[in-house]
C-alpha cells in the first residue's frame, strides 16, 4: 500500500495514523503481534516485543504473515533489519521442544544443536537437567517442567512444550441444547485451547469466557478446579454450569472462606488459596492433591503470585487461563505464558462488538477543575498523597450527579477505589454502597435489585474489577481508579458492555482531575482500550454542568 496508516521504524515501535481510513483494518493486522505504548489523539505508538511474536506463533500466526501485515499497511518501506529480526525472533520459538519419552519420561529435544549446547551450559539451567541421551535429547526433572520453561524464556529460547497432560479422574459432563448454543468465536477459542493443551483465550468483557471454560470442561469429561477472583464470580460460575451443563448441585463444590467442599467440579478463590496458617499457605495444596483433569483459572490477569508458584509444579495438568487482557500491571505475563501456556485463542473487542455479541460503546473522559483550595492541598502534598487528593475531588461530585441525570431511564453504576469518596457519593444520591467488606449475601441482594430494576444506581469499588455479571447496566461512571491500571479500565468497561435487549450503546464516563496526575494516570489507564479501538471523548465539566452540551450520540 503506497499511503498506508502504519510507519515502521527500525526500533521495532508502530506509528498508526488513527485518522487514516485503514487505520481499523491495520490496528487488527497488527493486533496479534504487538503491543500499544502510547495512544493520543492523532498517531498511536505500538511497539513489537519478543513474548508478542511468541504468543503470535503460538496462536497460529507463521512470520510471513506478520511481514505481510508490515509491508501491506506500512506508508513507508519496512527497514529490512526489522523484518529480518522479526524472522529470527518467531524461529526461537519451538527450537526447543519438551517431549514424553517411552522409555526416559520427560526429555527436552533441541532441533538446533547449537542453541542445546547454549542453554546447557546456563548455570541456571543446568540443575534442572539430568543426562543426556543423544546429542539432541537431554533428561528433565518432571518437577521442573514448569521452571524449566521460564528459565528457557528468560534467555530467549521459549519451549514449546509438547510432553501431554495426564487425564485425571474422570467425570461426565454433558452440554445442555436446550435453548442455546456455543457461538462460533467460542467454538473456535475452545477448539484453540484443547488442540494447545493448555494455554490463554482472551475475549472481552461480556462475550462469554465462561461458556469456552465450559467448553472445555465438556471435552475433558473430567473432574475440574475452577479458580475465580472472589465468591460472587464463583456463585456466577455455578449457575452458568446448572444451567448450561447436566451436572447437579451435589457434583459442584466450593472451596471458599465459608465452605470447604471438594466435589468432581471444585470453585476456589484465589483469596482462600494464598491464605497463610501459620505463615503457610496451606489451601495451596488443593492443587495438587486432587487427580484434576483440568484446572481453569478466571481472570487470569489478576493471579497472585503464591498460586503461579504452585502452578510451576501443576504442569502435567491441562489449564485454561480466561481474560479480557493478558496486560499485567506486575509485568509478570512472561509467567504467564510460561506457566499456564501461551495464547491460544485472540477476539478484538471490536470484532466481538461488530458481530453484535456485546454492547457498542462511547467513551468520554469529563476533566474537573478542582477548587482552589483542592489545588492548593494538592500543590503542597507529597507526591504519594497527590494521586488520591486529586482522584476524590469533592467537585467530582456534582459532575457523576449531572451525569447520571442525563441517563435518567438507564440502569447506572457509579465505579470508585476510595471508600470515603464512595459513602459520600452514595449519600448524594441515594444509593447504596457494594465494597469489599459487603457481606456475600447483601452484594446478591443488592445486584438481584440492580438487575430487576428496583435499584436503578450502584455505587460500587474494586468489586467492579472482578467477574460481577450486571448485564443491564449500560452507564457507568469511573470517579476513580487504581493509578493506571490498564487492565481495570478494560474490566471496569466490561460491566456496561454486555449486549442490551434493544441494542442500546453503552456510555462508558471516566471523571478526572485537570492539570494533576490524575490525567496521567487517565491517558495510560485508556491504552489497552486505545488498542481494542475505542477512542475517549474529552469534554469539559462545565460543558457536562451547563445546559449547551449537545446530546451525546447514542
Amino acid at each position: 500500500m503506497t499511503d498506508g496508516p502504519l510507519i515502521v521504524q527500525s526500533d521495532k515501535t508502530l506509528l498508526l495514523e488513527v485518522a487514516h481510513p485503514h487505520a481499523p483494518a491495520a490496528r487488527t493486522a497488527i493486533a496479534p503481534f504487538a503491543e500499544l505504548e502510547r495512544s493520543p489523539e492523532h498517531v498511536h505508538t505500538y511497539r513489537i516485543t519478543p513474548l508478542a511474536l511468541w504468543n503470535a506463533r503460538a496462536a497460529g500466526y507463521d512470520a510471513e504473515q506478520v511481514v505481510d501485515a508490515l509491508v501491506r499497511w506500512s506508508k513507508f518501506p519496512v527497514p529490512q533489519a526489522l523484518l529480518v529480526d522479526v524472522v529470527d525472533t518467531m524461529s526461537r520459538y519451538g527450537r526447543l521442544v519438551l517431549q514424553a519419552h517411552p522409555a526416559h519420561g520427560l526429555v527436552l529435544v533441541g532441533n538446533d544443536a547449537a542453541v542445546l549446547a547454549e542453554v546447557l551450559r546456563n548455570k541456571k539451567i543446568t540443575p534442572m537437567l539430568g543426562e543426556s541421551i543423544d546429542e539432541a535429547t537431554v533428561l528433565v526433572h518432571p518437577s521442573e517442567r514448569g521452571r524449566l520453561k521460564q528459565a528457557l524464556l528468560k534467555v530467549g529460547w521459549p519451549a514449546e512444550d509438547e510432553a501431554g497432560y495426564v487425564d485425571g479422574q474422570a467425570h461426565p459432563i454433558a452440554l445442555r441444547s436446550e435453548g442455546w448454543h456455543l457461538r462460533d468465536y467460542q467454538v473456535a477459542a475452545a477448539d484453540g485451547f484443547w488442540e494447545g493443551g493448555s494455554g490463554v483465550v482472551v475475549l472481552p468483557c461480556g462475550a462469554g469466557k465462561t461458556l469456552v471454560g465450559i467448553a472445555a470442561m465438556e471435552r475433558a469429561q473430567a473432574t475440574t478446579l475452577i479458580l475465580v477472583t472472589n465468591t460472587v464470580a464463583g456463585h456466577q460460575w455455578r449457575r452458568e454450569l446448572l444451567a448450561r451443563t447436566t451436572l447437579t448441585e451435589d457434583e459442584i463444590g466450593e472451596y471458599s472462606g465459608d465452605r470447604k467442599e471438594i466435589r468432581p467440579v471444585t470453585i476456589a478463590t484465589y483469596q482462600v488459596l494464598i491464605r497463610r496458617i501459620g505463615g503457610e499457605y496451606r489451601h495451596l495444596s488443593l492443587l495438587d492433591s486432587h487427580d484434576w483433569g483440568l484446572i481453569i483459572y478466571d481472570e487470569v490477569h489478576l493471579l497472585p503470585a503464591p498460586v503461579f508458584r504452585m502452578t510451576a509444579d501443576l504442569q502435567s495438568r491441562r489449564r485454561l487461563g480466561l481474560t479480557a487482557t493478558l496486560v499485567r500491571e506486575d509485568g509478570r505475563e512472561t509467567d504467564v505464558f510460561s506457566l499456564i501456556g501461551p495464547k491460544r485463542f485472540d477476539a478484538p473487542w471490536k470484532d466481538i462488538e461488530s458481530q453484535g455479541w456485546i454492547a457498542p460503546a462511547d467513551c468520554t473522559e469529563v476533566r474537573v477543575t478542582m477548587t482552589q483550595a483542592e489545588r492548593m492541598a494538592y500543590a503542597v502534598a507529597q507526591p504519594e498523597e497527590q494521586y488520591r487528593l486529586a482522584s476524590t475531588a469533592r467537585t467530582k461530585i456534582a459532575v457523576v450527579e449531572a451525569i447520571l441525570a442525563r441517563h435518567p431511564d438507564e440502569p447506572r453504576l457509579v465505579i470508585g477505589a476510595y471508600l470515603d469518596q464512595l459513602e459520600e457519593i452514595g449519600a448524594a444520591l441515594g444509593a447504596p454502597v457494594v465494597q469489599g467488606s459487603t457481606r456475600n449475601a447483601e452484594r446478591e441482594r443488592l445486584f438481584d435489585a440492580f438487575r430487576a430494576g428496583e435499584v436503578p444506581v450502584l455505587v460500587v469499588s474494586k468489586i467492579a474489577n472482578f467477574a460481577i455479571d450486571l448485564p443491564e447496566a449500560s452507564v457507568a461512571v469511573q470517579m476513580s481508579g487504581t493509578f493506571g491500571s490498564r487492565q481495570e479500565e478494560a474490566q471496569r468497561l466490561g460491566r456496561v458492555t454486555r449486549p442490551k435487549h434493544d441494542g442500546r450503546q453503552a456510555h462508558f464516563y471516566a471523571v478526572v482531575s485537570r492539570d494533576t496526575v490524575d490525567t496521567e494516570y487517565a491517558a495510560h489507564r485508556q491504552r489497552f482500550l486505545a488498542e481494542q479501538g475505542y477512542a475517549y471523548r474529552i469534554v469539559d465539566a462545565d460543558d457536562i454542568l451547563g445546559p449547551a452540551l449537545p446530546e451525546i450520540p447514542d
